[in-house]
């Protein structure tokens, strides 16, 4: 299977690429009102309205760097319902991929709390590398904030 690896400082990440729809340059956002410091807005994407997380502020709190490997990585997000739709992810060095296979990743053993996102890992020779859970990247609040007619069932 193939990963998006992308880097939080000396940490790497991956992302499966059948969840991806395109990976994009950086894109310019507008700022939404009443959402986390981490969203970082919305843009517009082949006529639909696209909601942006920028990973790097909600792992470290801090803005993704301005750097040419820096990418917005545009996933499919389940709304619960059988739909989905896309959403962004402000990605830092996201100019690599992998190629393994989906067991070689293996449960941390680590409660994350709340914090659901934080997948299995796995060891390569330049280290640990942990995927994302798409599925559990937002919480319900914000989910509910950025789609709101999922929630009410549209």
């Amino acid at each position: 299977m193939l990963f998006l690896l992308f880097h939080l400082d000396d940490a790497r990440y991956a992302l499966p690429a059948s969840r991806l729809a395109v990976v994009l340059p950086r894109v310019q956002t507008r700022a939404l009102p009443a959402t986390p410091p981490w969203v970082s807005g919305v843009f517009m994407h082949d006529g639909q309205a696209v909601p942006v997380i920028d990973f790097c502020r909600l792992v470290l709190d801090r803005p993704a760097r301005a750097r040419l490997s820096t990418r917005t990585a545009l996933v499919h997000y389940p709304l619960g319902n059988g739909d989905s739709r896309l959403l962004g992810l402000v990605l830092e060095q996201a100019t690599d991929t992998l190629r393994c296979d989906p067991a070689a990743f293996v449960a941390t053993g680590v409660d994350t709390g709340d914090t659901r996102y934080p997948g299995p890992v796995c060891h390569d020779r330049h280290g640990l590398i942990q995927r994302v859970d798409i599925d559990e990247l937002l919480p319900p609040p914000v989910r509910a904030l950025l789609f709101p007619t999922a929630r009410a069932g549209a």
